[in-house]
Formats: C-alpha cells, structure tokens, sequence
C-alpha cells in the first residue's frame, strides 16, 4: 500500500466542501462529499434504541439499494429526539440537495452531530447547500475544509488515504471522521464517511464494513457513552476501472487491507483526539483462547476510569489493569499472565505470572509519559489477539462536559 496525505477526494471521481452556514457562531459547520458517478454504498449505525433521525434516513437509503451521489453533513446540532420534524428535515435536506446538485433524492445521504434535541435551522441549511455545490471541489484543501466542518469538541480534524492495486489499476480508498466525546460504538457523535474508487458490488461493500467495524470502530471508546448518531458509511464508484469485486478472492482481500489501514488509522485518531485526553491508550491482549475472550478483556482495560486515570497521572498502577480484566466477563488464569507497558520511550514487563517484577518505576513514569501508551496482557492460552483504543481521563473531560451546550 502507498499511503497518501489525502482525504475523502483522494479517490477518483469524489468532491467535497466546507462551508460556514451559520449554524454555529463562528466555525464551519456544514460539508458535502460528492460523487460524479453514481456510487454503491453500505453503512453501519448505532445500537442505541435512541436514534437520531438522519440515522434512521440513512439506513432506509442503504438498504434500498439506490445508488448514492451525494452525504450532505452539519455539525453543531444533532436533529435526534426531535420527532416526525427531524424525519421531515432529512427528507427537505436530500430533495434540496437533489435539486441543486441534479442527482436522485432517494440516493442523497444526511448526516448531523451536535447537541441533542433543538430542530435544525433549516433557514441556514438549505441555504448552505447551495454554497457547497458552489465552492467544492476534487482537490486536498476540499478535503481538509469538509473534515474540519463535521468536527464539534474535536481538537484536529481526522483523514487517511491509501492506494493499492487491485486488477492492474491503482484504487484509492480513503476517509474522513469526527469525534471526540460520547464516543463507544456499538453499531458519540462519531460519523465517518469513506471514499473509494474501487469497482465492487455493494454486497461485498457491505461485506467488508461490516466484518471490519468489530475490529476497528467496535473496539474504541473515550467515555463508555454510545450516541444516537454513530454512523459509518461507504460509497464507492468503480472509477479506478478495476475489476469488478463480486466474491471473495485476492482482489477482495487487497481492497479489505487497504480499507482496514483506513479503518483503524480512523478509529486511533478519535480515540487519541478523546476529549481532554493528553495519551492515545491502546491495549493489547496477546495469546488468548479466543479472539472473543481477547476482545472483552482488551475492551474491560480501555474503558476502566480508573485504569485512564492512572494513564494520565502516568502511574504504573497495574492492578487497576488485572482488576479491570477480572471484572469483564471473560474467563482467564491471573496467576500465568504477564503486562507490559510500551510506548516510543521503550518497553517494559511489570507483571509476570500475576505478580509485580522488580520495575522501575522510573522507567516506567517515563514510558507512560508518551502521547501514545500501549498496555500488554499476555494471556498465555492459545494464539488469539485483539485490540482496543481509548484515551486517559482528564480534568479537562469534566469541563469540557460540564458546559456543553453553552
């Protein structure tokens, strides 16, 4: 693979912008991506019973099988527990984007994230689709400005591109997301929208998303708290001239590589972007029964307040690590397993066979210090792995809660 410094235009065919509507006060708070060529799409949403109304517009469209053009995108406020009002806002937003950007409405995707409850100022939406039509484009800075526009207590805006071949021709496969709070995906505000260029049914697309989530935006979480508006979508649009993918084989297998990269650089980018967050977590349980059991285990440790807490107060505390494995669910042998903690200052082991090594403490306030952390269970039972993200709990996630909406 060749990765690119690009975003959702980097495949062929796609445009994008970022505009202010006025939705927010000051910052840009609407983005489209577009495609010239009808796309095949696939999506996955929140599990949460309470769903934002685009949420539920967009599965409606992915499971009509229309073909997609166009994900019209407004930060700032979320259009979910907003009633039939909120459905009809959807429905207004895609028939106007249908108008202006002369495409089918069934085939136009609306997505929104922001504060729950208030209906959209739909007097400076419509509008703004218009401004997006005018100023966007297939180029890097449309790219940057349409992922900054999607972006709420985000601090950076999240990209990746990739290319690899599939058939003799170079696809693109790339993407942009937000988020930053409420983020612990069941499928925050965590949208993300990818783009490829990769000819391939939309089964197969489906296919793909779907297997790959449970390894990437599945196994992430700042907060414990899954949103009504968590949203995953894919279009592609066979414009790289590939063969089409229509079952397993190599092709599908180079196409799922690049598409994971993308994926899990996405999903790193939230977790590490964590609100207030100072450290990107990741925890690794290696030799594991099952990739199951490594899943709830790694999963337990990232989304312990106390284990974030002693990240951020760089704290070798291991016992919050074996405590937070012992509550989980999943079935393991404390007495065999062994921790590490590594980061770009070095690795080390504090635990062997469930009990503290003779570790400096130096050395490892020193590692735990880095902007990236990784803790190591070693299970010492079979072969399987997995892996979650999170972030260290600050101060500053309390504040940044505490006066949202204002």
């Amino acid at each position: 693979m060749n990765i690119l410094d690009g975003g959702v235009t980097a495949p062929k065919g796609f445009f994008a912008a970022g505009i202010k509507a006025g939705i927010k006060k000051e910052k840009k708070d609407m983005a489209v991506v577009f495609s010239e060529i009808p796309c095949e799409s696939a999506g996955v949403f929140t599990r949460n019973l309470v769903k934002a109304a685009p949420v539920k517009w967009d599965k409606q469209v992915v499971d009509s099988g229309a073909k997609c053009q166009a994900v019209i995108v407004n930060s700032g406020i979320a259009n979910a527990c907003t009633g039939e009002e909120g459905m009809q806002h959807c429905a207004e937003t895609a028939s106007e984007a249908a108008s202006v950007f002369g495409i089918a409405a069934e085939g136009v995707f609306v997505a929104s994230t922001g504060v729950i409850g208030p209906q959209l100022p739909m007097d400076k939406l419509l509008p703004g689709i218009k401004q997006l039509k005018e100023q966007m484009a297939d180029t890097r800075e449309a790219a940057r400005l349409a992922a900054e526009a999607i972006m709420t207590t985000d601090t950076v805006s999240k990209e990746v591109a990739v290319q690899t071949e599939i058939g003799g021709k170079t696809v693109t496969v790339a993407g942009m997301c937000k988020g930053s709070g409420m983020i612990h995906p069941d499928m925050c505000t965590m949208l993300c929208f990818l783009t490829t260029d990769v000819s391939i049914s939309k089964e197969m697309l489906q296919k793909a998303l779907s297997s790959d989530v449970e390894d990437t935006f599945n196994m992430i979480s700042v907060d414990g708290d899954t949103s009504t508006n968590d949203t995953v979508l894919v279009l592609a649009n066979g414009a790289s001239g590939c063969p089409t993918i229509t079952s397993d084989g190599a092709d599908y297998q180079a196409f799922l590589e690049a598409f994971h990269y993308v994926m899990e650089e996405l999903c790193k980018k939230i977790a590490g972007d964590g609100e207030g967050a100072t450290a990107l977590f990741e925890v690794k349980v290696i030799h594991a029964k099952s990739k199951e059991q490594a899943k709830i285990l790694s999963k337990s440790v990232a989304t312990s307040n106390l284990t974030k807490a002693a990240i951020y107060g760089h704290d070798a505390n291991w016992g919050r690590i074996l405590c937070a494995m012992g509550y989980s669910g999943a079935d393991f042998e404390p007495e065999i397993v062994d921790l590490y903690f590594e980061s770009a200052a070095g690795k080390l082991k504090i635990v062997e066979n469930g009990t503290a090594t003779d570790y400096s403490e130096e050395v490892a306030t020193k590692i735990l210090s880095e902007p990236a952390v990784t803790a190591i269970a070693d299970l010492k039972l079979g072969e399987a792995a997995a892996t979650a993200w999170g972030c260290d709990l600050t101060h500053e996630y309390v504040s940044i809660n505490a006066d949202y909406r204002s």
